[in-house]
């Protein structure tokens, strides 16, 4: 009796560890979803917008159009190739996740978080030193806060999910 009350344990845990992966790597997948959508709202605003970025609208005092064309240009170029680098990789993020991770493929997890880890790591830190431009961090960073909570959520729960079997 005692044996088949273990097995029936055993077995419930094995179900719910499963639904722990399924939902963290669904996570995984929704945040990167979210980065593709800030990355393609960066990419519209740089050719729609009156200012430089989300969340800044102007650069001590000047907007895009007071600007020389060529330095204006440039920057363009560069929101442009940010705007990929973003889209890029939270296409991966999210193909990692929905493929790989709900199938139980550990490089999948540690390759999208890898991906993830390295772009918030090297972006996030240059909003913070000094104060070389004012931004509205709520709409500058918000969005890109909230899919990385997200993201952390997901990775944890299939993380779980994944040291079980």
């Amino acid at each position: 009796m005692a044996t088949r009350q273990s097995v029936t344990d055993e077995q419930q845990e094995q179900v719910e560890l499963e639904a722990t992966l399924r939902n963290g790597s669904l996570l995984m997948a929704l945040a990167g979803v979210a980065f593709i959508g800030y990355g393609i709202v960066f990419l519209v605003m740089n050719f729609v917008g009156t200012g430089f970025e989300l969340g800044v609208s102007t650069l001590n005092g000047m907007t895009k159009a007071d600007l020389d064309p060529t330095v204006a240009y440039y920057i363009s170029h560069l929101h442009v190739a940010t705007a990929a680098f973003i889209i890029s990789t939270g296409i991966a993020i999210t193909a990692l996740s929905w493929y790989g991770v709900r199938q139980r493929l550990t490089w999948a997890w540690a390759t999208a978080v890898v991906a993830a880890v390295t772009g918030l790591a090297l972006a996030l830190p240059m909003h913070y030193t000094a104060d070389a431009f004012a931004h509205d961090w709520m709409t500058h960073l918000g969005p890109i806060y909230v899919a990385t909570v997200v993201f952390v959520v997901g990775v944890v729960m299939a993380y779980r999910g994944l040291n079980a079997a």
